[in-house]
């Protein structure tokens, strides 16, 4: 169990609105990421879900029951924060089984489900350590584990990998994931990292200034984001997009491009200038051109790129990977 809905959610500190109207269904067992800027209000959201922060108007369900006004603990939720929050003093064991031993669990009961978190988590080894012996990832794992063990309905993760170094996030995204194929909870997890989202979410929600912008799997985002916004958030490196002479040729405002639709043309493509940074990365290749009249247009080739910074260079598209917007919102291509 775990479907949890939010209905005319609405969130003000003082005169200031930073969640308008919000309604948003997280489906039992899946593992939904809010994904966008800072300040977009994702971590609010997470907050409200939590009992963390006090809900202005609106509802919020968990399995049809109204928990709006319910105290955290009430909530049958588990948070896991980017600190990770653990007790200096003692034990990966004595960590992970903290909260069942404030609820006064018998100790037969904690052992057994620490012993099942860790392992889980892979940490059956780590059990006597104190946090100071433990890398990054394995603290963060004590702290998913100190989670596990409550059984709660939903999972809620604060930006978790944050703290982390660039392997180790890569190494925490495939762990989270196969977490959460193994146990099948519902998961909301909150990052400004789209790549987080795109490999780790089932659904992921677009937010822009507290409003949804769009609610999909990754793909569908990727191959048909409905919004201007989605376009440029979704997508590393981010899509082209050309205005002016070039949209109007395609009758819209704007034109998006991805960087793999981009090629380099031999005989006089329709976009025409010089190359300003090259970034070989082995398999392929990134092409950041200077091209009259828009900012930097960035190409991934495929393989190496004989040609350097200062080069002159033409680029093409074909017609069949173009998207088009007109007030920010995706019209039919």
């Amino acid at each position: 169990m775990g479907h949890v809905s939010l209905k005319s959610l609405n969130k003000f500190y003082g005169d200031l609105e930073v969640i308008p109207n919000l309604d948003l269904e997280i489906p039992e067992g899946s593992f939904t990421v809010l994904v966008g800027p800072s300040g977009c209000g994702k971590s609010t959201i997470l907050r409200l879900i939590a009992g963390l922060e006090e809900v202005t108007k609106g509802e919020i369900l968990i399995d049809d029951n109204d928990v709006t006004y319910l105290e955290p603990s009430q909530r049958e939720i588990a948070m896991v924060f980017q600190s990770y929050a653990l007790y200096p003093h003692m034990t990966v064991a004595e960590n992970i089984g903290f909260g069942l031993t404030l609820a006064k669990l018998p100790k037969s009961d904690i052992r057994k489900r620490v012993l099942e978190a860790a392992k889980i988590l892979q940490l059956e080894e780590l059990l006597e350590r104190k946090p100071k012996a433990l890398s990054g990832g394995q603290r963060q794992r004590v702290a998913i584990g100190r989670a596990i063990t409550r059984n709660p309905k939903v999972f809620l993760f604060d930006e978790p990998l944050s703290n982390l170094d660039a392997s180790l996030r890569s190494q925490m995204r495939v762990e989270l994931t196969e977490l959460h194929s193994q146990i099948k909870a519902t998961m909301i997890y909150v990052t400004h990292d789209q790549v987080e989202a795109m490999t780790m979410a089932d659904q992921i929600v677009v937010l822009n200034k507290g409003n949804i912008e769009q609610v999909g799997n990754p793909m569908e985002l990727y191959e048909f984001p409905q919004t201007l916004f989605v376009a440029r958030f979704i997508g590393s490196p981010k899509m082209n997009i050309f205005q002016g002479e070039v949209a109007a040729k395609y009758q819209c405002q704007a034109l998006g491009v991805r960087p793999e639709h981009m090629e380099i043309s031999h005989d006089g493509g329709i976009l025409k200038g010089s190359i300003r940074h090259i970034e070989k990365l082995g398999a392929d290749t990134l092409v950041y051109s200077q091209i009259s009249g828009y900012d930097t247009v960035t190409a991934r080739i495929i393989g190496k790129l004989e040609m350097n910074i200062g080069d002159q260079i033409s680029l093409k598209f074909s017609d069949s990977h173009v998207h088009r917007f007109n007030d920010g919102i995706r019209i039919d291509s």
